[in-house]
């Protein structure tokens, strides 16, 4: 299943190249951004009521980035769900076992790559932290970004958290962002 959603993300990734190219020359000047997203996290091998099945949360999003070219930048991504739960996952025997999350913040140093004026694609590493258990994950994800006034942009994104050897989960949200500088 992780094989499907990377070759997904490729497949958006190299399509996104020939879609959009930047008309404007203008002398770039590195600059900083908060952004902010209301988000929606799912968790396909959540419990619920005894029963294995997608679970779903509300979470929030609080990113920092630090845009040093017209194209790449490196950020501080971090997500609240504020909710406990229960997923199933197997141990290192193979064994099915409940691992409990209680309002686990994932916080991950990302890369990001900006091809044409509003896509950004996004990979990292970090690590989801809850009161039980750390869990390293790796990110994948991308961001659509369209301007507003005043160095506002207005945000849609999506990412895939891979939590290795426990569970996955998938999130979208919507905000706004703040630039810095620039």
């Amino acid at each position: 299943m992780k094989k499907i959603y990377c070759f997904l993300m490729f497949a958006v990734i190299t399509s996104s190249f020939s879609q959009e190219s930047e008309t404007k020359e203008e002398k770039f000047k590195p600059y900083h951004s908060i952004s902010g997203l209301l988000s929606h996290t799912m968790i396909k091998d959540g419990i619920r009521e005894g029963k294995t099945e997608w679970i779903d949360f509300p979470s929030f999003v609080l990113d920092y980035n630090y845009v040093f070219s017209p194209k790449w930048r490196i950020g501080l991504h971090n997500d609240i769900i504020f909710e406990d739960f229960i997923v199933e996952t197997t141990n290192s025997e193979g064994d099915k076992i409940e691992l409990e999350r209680s309002e686990p913040i994932a916080t991950v140093l990302v890369g990001g790559f900006k091809p044409g004026k509003h896509f950004t694609f996004e990979v990292g590493a970090g690590y989801e932290l809850a009161k039980e258990e750390h869990l390293f994950l790796t990110r994948i994800g991308t961001e659509y970004a369209v301007e507003l006034p005043h160095k506002w942009e207005f945000l849609v994104n999506i990412v895939y958290d891979i939590k290795w050897n426990n569970y996955d989960s998938f999130a979208y949200g919507v905000g706004v962002s703040k630039s810095f500088g620039k």
